[in-house]
């Protein structure tokens, strides 16, 4: 059974005047279902490697979602994928609908291109990826584009490109080649990035790892750990290991880490380390690109310009999958044809469908438009002074709250919290067990984000009061 809450003190049945997309279609033949059909569905027959929030996903229209019941929702997650287990360590956070549930245009390219042709393969050329090719590249100001399909991917295909340009151009030692990261990092969920993760969920029992990945660097006889936001850790590392050293992958902004900005100027000085000790610099924007941060790309906050930039998710705007990896001609042309593919990497489908979601981006000013209202929503939810909000971080509509669960007089819990935003129409989830990220649509309206902060308000004030029932 699916968590289910009951709040005696409130109903959701509250609409703020928009019209659920599907319920304004002419009735069809369509099967419905409900949302208690489809807790039971998925946990008869899906793998059960995700512990979602009890709410059914119908239909969506920019920052609002329905259920099959017609409840309405403000979407505060702008599609990120759920935690795995009920440890609530929360998976990669790709906010994949910046531009909007069902964007039109978006949705009109999807169309359009899908009647006309959807897969060519690589084998050929097709008509749209060349154009898609040029327009990212020009947008992001690198030479080459390589196309492939989730973030993941993305993260593995730049791992593969630093280590063919250690040996073909900084002459690493062959089988020699250092890929390092950060303590506390999220990249993906594939054998060879979760060998750069610090998270026990994510490694326990899924070994034996990657070598030559991650955070971790011998220092004499001692392993020792480059800390995320902490210069001397790579300085460190790089002053024992640079030599062999390919690369260091940072998040701009550590998403799964629980929206952890790291101190002004450290991406920076990063940067001046790596090309000192002649290291590529790649970016994971997966998350914090396109807008989310309040700018194109978060690295553009420092004014750095890495060798390589990862892509993914909002680059479709959350109606195909699609990621990039980009860089100049002297790193992408290290790998050769036939050394690297993707069966659905650069279809015409997919490429159309992201030039119109950068183009939404930068014709709406979406950019802009987190920026603002960022700084809206982080001095909504300070000027509550709740002493259950032990801080409030982030940048643009990237934001995270940290709850003090020792506040609580009935200890309950960030998860609860959640909960009870679900129940007064508002999507939110927790990770790291007490800190949850809010990160809605860049669509979003400023008096639904106001609507959203005066929910979460009412809920901080009522965790402890609210009369429900939990039933797990």
């Amino acid at each position: 059974m699916a968590p289910s809450l009951v709040d005696t003190s409130y109903s959701n049945g509250h609409s703020n005047g928009k019209s659920n997309p599907s319920k304004s279609k002419a009735k069809d033949t369509a099967v419905h279902v409900t949302s208690g059909d489809v807790f039971q569905l998925e946990n008869q027959h899906s793998a059960h490697n995700y512990h979602p929030l009890p709410a059914v996903f119908d239909s969506g229209k920019g920052a609002t979602v329905w259920d099959p019941e017609g409840r309405e929702y403000i979407d505060m997650l702008a599609a990120y994928s759920h935690p795995p287990s009920f440890s609530y360590h929360a998976l990669h956070a790709s906010r994949a609908v910046n531009q909007g549930h069902c964007h039109p245009r978006i949705v009109a390219t999807l169309v359009e291109q899908s009647s006309k042709l959807t897969l060519s393969s690589r084998a050929f050329y097709n008509s749209v990826f060349g154009r898609y090719a040029k327009f990212v590249t020009e947008m992001f100001g690198y030479d080459m584009v390589l196309p492939v399909n989730t973030g993941v991917e993305a993260v593995e295909t730049g791992i593969k490109l630093a280590r063919k340009w250690a040996y073909l151009r900084k002459k690493v030692p062959r089988g020699q080649a250092l890929v390092f990261s950060a303590e506390g990092n999220f990249h993906g969920r594939t054998l060879g990035v979760i060998s750069m993760s610090t998270d026990p969920d994510s490694r326990s029992d899924f070994g034996p790892f990657l070598e030559g990945v991650g955070p971790t660097y011998l220092d004499g006889g001692n392993h020792r750990t480059i800390r995320y936001g902490v210069i001397d850790d790579l300085k460190r590392a790089l002053e024992l290991h640079g030599e062999r050293t390919a690369a260091f992958l940072i998040e701009p902004i550590q998403g799964e880490a629980g929206v952890v900005v790291p101190p002004e100027g450290y991406l920076t000085q990063v940067h001046e380390l790596c090309k000192e000790h002649n290291v590529l610099l790649i970016c994971d924007e997966i998350q914090t690109g396109l807008g989310r941060t309040g700018k194109m790309l978060a690295c553009e906050w420092d004014n750095v310009r890495p060798d390589v930039i990862l892509l993914g998710k909002a680059l479709s705007g959350g109606v195909y999958p699609v990621s990039a990896v980009l860089a100049d001609k002297d790193i992408m042309l290290c790998i050769q044809p036939g050394e690297h593919g993707s069966t659905y990497g650069g279809n015409p489908l997919g490429s159309a469908v992201a030039m119109t979601a950068l183009q939404v981006i930068v014709d709406e000013g979406l950019a802009e438009r987190a920026q603002r209202l960022g700084e809206i929503f982080r001095a909504g939810i300070r000027a509550f002074k709740s002493p259950l909000v032990a801080s409030v971080r982030g940048r643009g509509l990237f934001n995270a709250v940290v709850i003090d669960e020792s506040k609580s007089t009935k200890g309950r819990t960030a998860w609860q919290l959640c909960l009870l935003l679900l129940s007064r129409g508002l999507l939110a989830k927790p990770t790291h067990d007490n800190i949850i990220r809010f990160s809605p649509p860049l669509v979003i309206s400023e008096a639904d984000l106001w609507r959203a902060i005066k929910i979460i308000g009412e809920c901080l004030n009522d965790l402890d009061k609210a009369c429900w029932n939990l039933v797990l």
